[in-house]
């Protein structure tokens, strides 16, 4: 039974339901398994608990909105 796993930030209802049906619908078209064997998961880490580059997800945005504000302002 194949087994697809997702680990991301934290998305909405709609957004895991469409992850999934995809991610399902893909897979299966790809490895000719019927999509009723795909067991899929997915893990929301809080943008607090993850990190790039030394500095947490959290604190990447507020910078990326702050540098893309200064440019709009412009």
């Amino acid at each position: 039974m194949p087994y697809i796993t997702v680990e991301s930030g934290v998305l909405s209802d709609e957004q895991k339901e469409l992850l999934i049906k995809r991610l399902t619908e893909t897979a299966s078209e790809i490895m000719q398994v019927p999509q009723e064997f795909f067991v899929t998961t997915i893990k929301e880490v809080s943008d607090k608990n993850f990190g790039i580059g030394g500095k947490t997800i959290d604190k990447i945005k507020l910078e990326y909105i702050k540098r893309e504000n200064v440019v709009n302002n412009k």
